[in-house]
This record gives C-alpha cells, sequence and structure tokens, in this order.
C-alpha cells in the first residue's frame, strides 16, 4: 500500500482532494496537512510515496518542500497543484524527475490520472528485473552468502537434498546436481602460538578456502565454502567427459590429483598465511543425497587421526563398515529445533518422522540419548516462552521409562510437537486480536483527532501496512471504512441533542470545517447532518 499526502493551506482544498481520492478505490493510505511546516511532520515520521502539494503556501512552500522530499525519500513522487501561473516554479518543477505539475482548475479527473500515473511509476520502480540491474554488485555478494547457507544446511541435514538441480540454478551453483562430489575438509592452526579472535579465524578460513579454490580450478571443478564449526569445505567434481569410466577407474586417477594439490596448497598457506592445514577427504564421490553422511564420517575420522594431524591429507575409506551411527542426535536435533523456533511445522514434522523411524533399530543406548535430546529441545523451547502450564504431560519428557516402548515414547514426543505449534498459532491470533482490540478502542476514544494509518500504527508500534492487513484480517473491514462507521455513528448520537451545534459535532468527529463534516455525512447517509437532525427530532416525537 502507498502513502499519499495532501498538502494545501486552504482547508477547502485538501479535505475535498481527500475525500475524493478516498472514493477512488485507489488503494492509498491517504494522509493530510494544512501546511508545508505540517507536511514536514509527516515526512520526518513516516514513508510517503505520494505527495499532491500545492506550490504556494506560505512558510515552507511547495518547492522547499520538493527539495526535502528528494532528499529524505528520493522514489517519492511529487505532485504540484496550483492557481498561479508561475513561470518559474513550473520549470524547475518539470525538471525535476518524478513531478508533476497541473493546475487547480483542470478538476479532479486530471489529479485522479497524474495520482494513477504516480502509482503506475512507483509500481514499476518495485519490479524485481530493475531492482535486480540495478544491484547486481549486491546480488552477487548476497549470491555468496545463500550459498553458503545453503551448503551448510545440506552438510548438516537441516534441507533434503530434494531440490538439487532448481536450488542449483537459483542459487547459479556451478556443480552438476546430477552427479557425485568428492568432498574435503581443512582444519587449520596458526603456526605462531597464541589465542584468534573469531574474527581473525574466520577470515583465515576464508583465504585458505579461496586459495584452495584457484589452485584446483581447471583440472577439477571446485567450490568452497565454511561450516558452522568455522572450518574449510570444499566441493569438487571433475569435468563431466571425465565421468565416463567406472567409479574405480576415476579415483584412481583424481584422487592422487587431489591429494597432490592439497600438499600444494598446505605449502601455500604455511607461506603465506602463516596457517598450518590438515585435510581430510573422501576416497571417493559421494551422492549429493548422502552428502550429510559422508560429512559426518570424515569428521569422525578426523577426530580419530594418527598424530597431531598437522600438514597431513588423510584419505577416508568411504565404504568402509562402522558407520551405522552416522550422525550423533545432537547433529540432528540441531535442524528440528530450527524449525521449531521459526515454526515450520511441516518441515519440522517431516523431519523428526525421518529422524525417529530411521534410529528405531540402532539399539536402545542410542535411542536413549535420541529421545532425551529432542525432549532437551522442547524442554528449552516450553521453558523461553514459558509455557509449561499449558502443555500436558510436559514432565514425562525427562522419564522415557513411563513407555511401554520407543514407538509409544516417539509418538508422545510427537503429540508434544503438535501441542507446540498449536500454542504458537493460538498466541499469533490472541495477540493479533489483543492489538485490534486497543486500536479500536483508540479510535472510540479519539473520533476527534487524527486516526490516521501512521499515528494508529506508531499507537501500537507496528508498520502500517501490517495494520492495515491485520485489521482487515481480524475484523473483515478496511480500517478507514471502520474509521468513518465509527464517526458516523457518533454523529447521529450528538445529533440528536438539539443543543449542539453541527459545527461542533463536526469538530468532535474530526471534522474542523462544517463543509467538510456535511459532505463526508451525506456521502455516507444521503442527507445533511441539519436534514438528519430534523428527521429524528420528529420521528422522537412521534413516538411521544
Amino acid at each position: 500500500m502507498y502513502r499519499l499526502l495532501i498538502v494545501d493551506d486552504e482547508e477547502m482544498i485538501t479535505d475535498g482532494l481527500y475525500e475524493t481520492l478516498a472514493g477512488c478505490d485507489l488503494d492509498l493510505d491517504l494522509c493530510k496537512a494544512y501546511s508545508g511546516r505540517e507536511a514536514l511532520n509527516w515526512l520526518h515520521q513516516s514513508r510517503v510515496d505520494i505527495v499532491l502539494s500545492d506550490i504556494r503556501m506560505p512558510g515552507i512552500d511547495g518547492m522547499q518542500l520538493m527539495s526535502i522530499i528528494k532528499r529524505n525519500w528520493p522514489h517519492c513522487r511529487v505532485i504540484f497543484l496550483t492557481g498561479y501561473s508561475d513561470f518559474d516554479s513550473v520549470y524547475r518543477a518539470i525538471q525535476t524527475p518524478g513531478v508533476q505539475y497541473l493546475l487547480k482548475s483542470e478538476g479532479y479527473p486530471k489529479v485522479i490520472q497524474a495520482v494513477v500515473q504516480a502509482v503506475a511509476e512507483l509500481d514499476d520502480g518495485l519490479r524485481v528485473n530493475d531492482l535486480v540491474q540495478r544491484a547486481q554488485e549486491s546480488l552477487k555478494t548476497l549470491e555468496v552468502l545463500a550459498r553458503g547457507e545453503y551448503f551448510r544446511h545440506l552438510l548438516h541435514g537441516a534441507n533434503p537434498a530434494t531440490n538439487l538441480v532448481a536450488d542449483f540454478g537459483k542459487l547459479r551453483i556451478s556443480l552438476d546436481a546430477g552427479r557425485p562430489v568428492y568432498v574435503a575438509q581443512g582444519d587449520l592452526s596458526h603456526v605462531s602460538s597464541g589465542v584468534s579472535s573469531y574474527a581473525n579465524r574466520h577470515e583465515s578460513a576464508m583465504a585458505v578456502t579461496l586459495l584452495a579454490e584457484s589452485l584446483l580450478n581447471g583440472q577439477v571443478r571446485v567450490l568452497g565454502t565454511i561450516d558452522r564449526f568455522g572450518d574449510p569445505v570444499w566441493f569438487i567434481q571433475t569435468p563431466a567427459d571425465a565421468a565416463e569410466g567406472n567409479e574405480a577407474e576415476e579415483g584412481a586417477s583424481v584422487l592422487p590429483y587431489l591429494v597432490g594439490q592439497f600438499e600444494l596448497i598446505q605449502q601455500a598457506c604455511l607461506k603465506n598465511l602463516d596457517l598450518s592445514v590438515a585435510v581430510t577427504l573422501g576416497d571417493r564421490p559421494s551422492e549429493w543425497i548422502k552428502l550429510s553422511s559422508t560429512y559426518d564420517k570424515m569428521r569422525r575420522e578426523r577426530q580419530t587421526r594418527t598424530g597431531d594431524g598437522a600438514q597431513m591429507v588423510q584419505a577416508v575409506n568411504l565404504q568402509a563398515s562402522g558407520c551405522a551411527k552416522e550422525r550423533s542426535p545432537r547433529d540432528k536435533s540441531d535442524a528440528l529445533s530450527v524449525h521449531l523456533d521459526a515454526g515450520r511445522r511441516d518441515e519440522f514434522l517431516l523431519l523428526f518422522d525421518e529422524l525417529t523411524e530411521s534410529e528405531r533399530d540402532i539399539g536402545a543406548p542410542y535411542q536413549l540419548e535420541l529421545y532425551y535430546t529432542i525432549s532437551l529441545v522442547f524442554l528449552s523451547y516450553i521453558n523461553r516462552w514459558e509455557l509449561e502450564n499449558q502443555v500436558s504431560g510436559a514432565s514425562a519428557l525427562m522419564r522415557h521409562d513411563e513407555f511401554a516402548s520407543w514407538k509409544d515414547a516417539f509418538a508422545f514426543l510427537r503429540t508434544i510437537a503438535k501441542t507446540l505449534f498449536e500454542l504458537r498459532s493460538s498466541g499469533e491470533s490472541n495477540r493479533a486480536a489483543e492489538a485490534i482490540l486497543k486500536v479500536r478502542a483508540y479510535i472510540g476514544e479519539h473520533l476527534d483527532e487524527d486516526l490516521s494509518l501512521v499515528r494508529l500504527a506508531g499507537y501500537i508500534h507496528f508498520n502500517p501496512s501490517y495494520v492495515s492487513r491485520l485489521f482487515k484480517q481480524e475484523c473483515g473491514v478496511n480500517l478507514s471504512d471502520y474509521i468513518e462507521s465509527a464517526r458516523i455513528d457518533r454523529a447521529k448520537e450528538l445529533l440528536k441533542n438539539d443543543k449542539l451545534k453541527v459545527l461542533e459535532i463536526g469538530v468532535q468527529v474530526g471534522y474542523e470545517a462544517s463543509q467538510s463534516f456535511t459532505r463526508f455525512f451525506k456521502k455516507a447517509t444521503g442527507v445533511t447532518p441539519q436534514e438528519y437532525r430534523e428527521a429524528a427530532f420528529h420521528y422522537s416525537r412521534s413516538k411521544e
């Protein structure tokens, strides 16, 4: 929703434009100001997309206002209205991008046409292709960050590798989603002793990642990233024509090349970065679907290496037995925790089912660890949001022996998960209803004041467009329609009191000018305030 500010020192013109545009169904948040100074208050407290302003005004005039607008809100469109043939002002206005000029004598249809044109220009400016063209460098940076985050999710099992082709295309990943990939991990240590800061460690890991990419590229395709532990990880593929032989032949030629290149990389890191790098390398390419388990097996092998591992390149046999426990429950539960905190119910339950079903045959000790790891995820969430009195059976989370089987135990955990998501959803609904109740109460108590969307949004500390959508969602009517209806209802009540003047009633429902109140009332009821008062008076007399 765009916000349009009407500025004119003549109240009748300002109110007339407001009422005319309000009836055009342009989906605009309309605001009005009766001076340049008042307009500045709007511009300093809220985003304004279109300004419809007189050029000649006392104090801050339209041209001064335009300079401030272009400095603070460069996307804002300005439409100037004037009754003067002021050539200099007109010339300056038409030389400024995003500015239109109209004579007041041209009437409302021209004004509406100019506003529609301004809205169209704003829409064009928000088109995705246009934004992409104007932010290519930023986009490239974001792509690198997005690729790193994507591969971290793949490595740690938070993302199922099911839509790789589409994902690789969107993220501009140069690897082939249809072919397996070699995985290599780096373990860095500074030759000069001393505690390194997080920033220094991250900078070192990034430097090693990029250096390895530059030395490996050519014979193979490689993409490097940094895992959640701060270690570099590389994904390596041979050229497509080299993959025509069988796996054994490919491994016999590629693996020695990779080992040799990583030795050169180690030397380069030691000489140029003062870093000792140990490398763990899979002895064969891994299917993308098995990437997470391959990564975990390699990390376990790294923990049991011979000696200190400095400058070592270790090839891990990925086909060796003894990998039943591919991942620790803690690693897997991290992804569950992310989905729970984000409110992603379907993703959570899908991962939960995959996790608990796949671990049923591993053995009691591992299932015990899995049960309590997931229970701790739930307990942390319950404590953080103070839900202990709202989750039935939560006390059993730390007593697995109450269940007859592991199947029953995990079914209980699944029920707890569904309860937590239901509480989250109902809590969001309750808070929405409470916020809108506050807005409605505020409107009822301040009908004689400014009830712009910006002011109401500031009252409950949300952005205006969200409040507008939330109000419509909760009440079934637009916020502006609700305010008009409330003002009409209050005016009708006050008009039954013949001691109040029509002008006084107009002020009490937010209309300083009697002409504006009369137009507003007649548009809503079909009669003027005085006609309504007389009809109400005759009706009450007839009942007597």
